[in-house]
C-alpha cells in the first residue's frame, strides 16, 4: 500500500517538476512584462546544448548546468535590448518576431551542429521500493521545482529589484519619474526568464535525447501552466501546476500517457471556462 502511495506521488512530484520548469520564464516574460515568447523552448533548448557541451568540456554536472542558466540569460538580455524592447507596445509583433527567433535558433542548431547531440546521461542513480523502481534524479527535480517557485517569490517579493520591476510593469513611465532605471529593469526581468529556460533546459538535458526541436517538447505544457495560473506569476504557476499535475498522473496510471495528455488539455479547457482569470484572478479575489 505504502509503495503503491509512493509511486503516485513519484509520478505526480515527475509531472509537477516538468510543468513548473518548463512554464517559470515564460511565466516571468509573459506574466510580468507582457510579452507572449515563442522562442520559449528554444531558450531550453539553448539551456541543454550549453550544458552537454561545459560538461564534455569536463565541467562536473552542477558547474555545466550552471553555464546553461549563464548562457540563456545573457542571450535573452541581448536580445531584449536589441528586438524586444521596441516592441513592448505591439504585442502582435513581438509575438512575430520571437517566433521568427525560434525558427532561427532552431534551423541555425541543425545547419551548425547537426540533427543530434551526445548526451550526458542520468546521474544519481536509483532505488526500488516494493515491485517498483524510482530514480534519483528525478527526485533532484521535484525539488529544484519547489526552489524555482521560492526563488520567484522571494524575487520579486522580498527584493528591492523585486519592488522596481512591480512597479515598472505596473505603470513604466511613473517608476521611471520616481528614478527607477525602466531598460535596466526590463533586460534584467527578461534576462530573469530566459535564465530560467535555460534552467529547465540544463536539469532535463541528462533525461532527453538533444536534438534541435526539442524545445518543442516542454512548449505545450509550459504555455497551459502560464494560462491556467493567470497573469499573476506569483500567485498562480504552483497551483495551475498542482492541479495539472494531479490530473495528468491520476489519468496516466488509469488510462495511460494518451488519455493523460488528452485529459490535461481538455482539465486547462474547463479551468479556463471556470476561472477565465486562472488561479490567480481566483485567488486575488478570495483575498480581496
Amino acid at each position: 500500500m505504502f509503495a503503491d502511495l509512493f509511486a503516485y506521488f513519484y509520478q505526480f512530484a515527475d509531472v509537477f517538476a516538468f510543468l513548473v520548469l518548463s512554464a517559470a520564464g515564460l511565466a516571468v516574460i509573459f506574466g510580468m512584462m507582457g510579452i507572449i515568447n515563442m522562442a520559449h523552448g528554444e531558450f531550453i533548448m539553448c539551456g541543454a546544448y550549453a550544458t552537454t557541451f561545459a560538461y564534455h568540456a569536463g565541467l562536473p554536472l552542477p558547474l555545466a548546468q550552471a553555464c546553461g542558466v549563464v548562457a540563456a540569460g545573457l542571450i535573452g538580455i541581448v536580445l531584449e535590448a536589441t528586438l524586444i524592447r521596441p516592441l513592448y507596445s505591439r504585442p502582435l509583433d513581438s509575438l512575430l518576431v520571437t517566433w521568427g527567433l525560434g525558427l532561427i535558433a532552431t534551423q541555425g542548431t541543425l545547419i551548425v551542429l547537426g540533427s543530434s547531440m551526445a548526451g550526458i546521461g542520468t546521474p544519481g542513480g536509483g532505488f526500488r521500493l516494493g515491485g517498483y523502481g524510482f530514480s534519483i534524479y528525478r527526485m533532484i527535480l521535484f525539488a529544484a521545482a519547489l526552489c524555482v517557485l521560492a526563488f520567484i517569490y522571494l524575487l520579486f517579493k522580498r527584493t528591492r529589484f523585486g519592488i522596481y520591476a512591480r512597479a515598472t510593469m505596473q505603470n513604466a513611465n511613473m517608476a521611471q519619474a520616481l528614478g527607477v532605471r525602466r531598460n535596466r529593469i526590463y533586460a534584467l526581468t527578461f534576462g530573469i526568464g530566459a535564465a530560467l529556460a535555460g534552467l529547465c533546459g540544463a536539469l532535463y538535458a541528462p533525461t532527453m535525447t538533444l536534438i534541435p526541436t526539442m524545445g518543442a517538447t516542454f512548449i505545450v505544457e509550459a504555455f497551459v501552466t502560464v494560462v491556467v495560473g493567470g497573469a499573476n506569476v506569483l500567485l498562480g504557476t504552483a497551483p495551475a501546476a498542482v492541479a495539472l499535475a494531479v490530473t495528468r498522473t491520476t489519468l496516466n496510471g488509469l488510462y495511460g500517457q494518451v488519455f493523460g495528455q488528452i485529459g490535461l488539455l481538455l482539465a486547462v479547457v474547463l479551468i479556463i471556462r471556470v476561472l477565465p482569470e486562472g488561479f490567480s484572478g481566483w485567488l486575488a479575489k478570495r483575498a480581496s
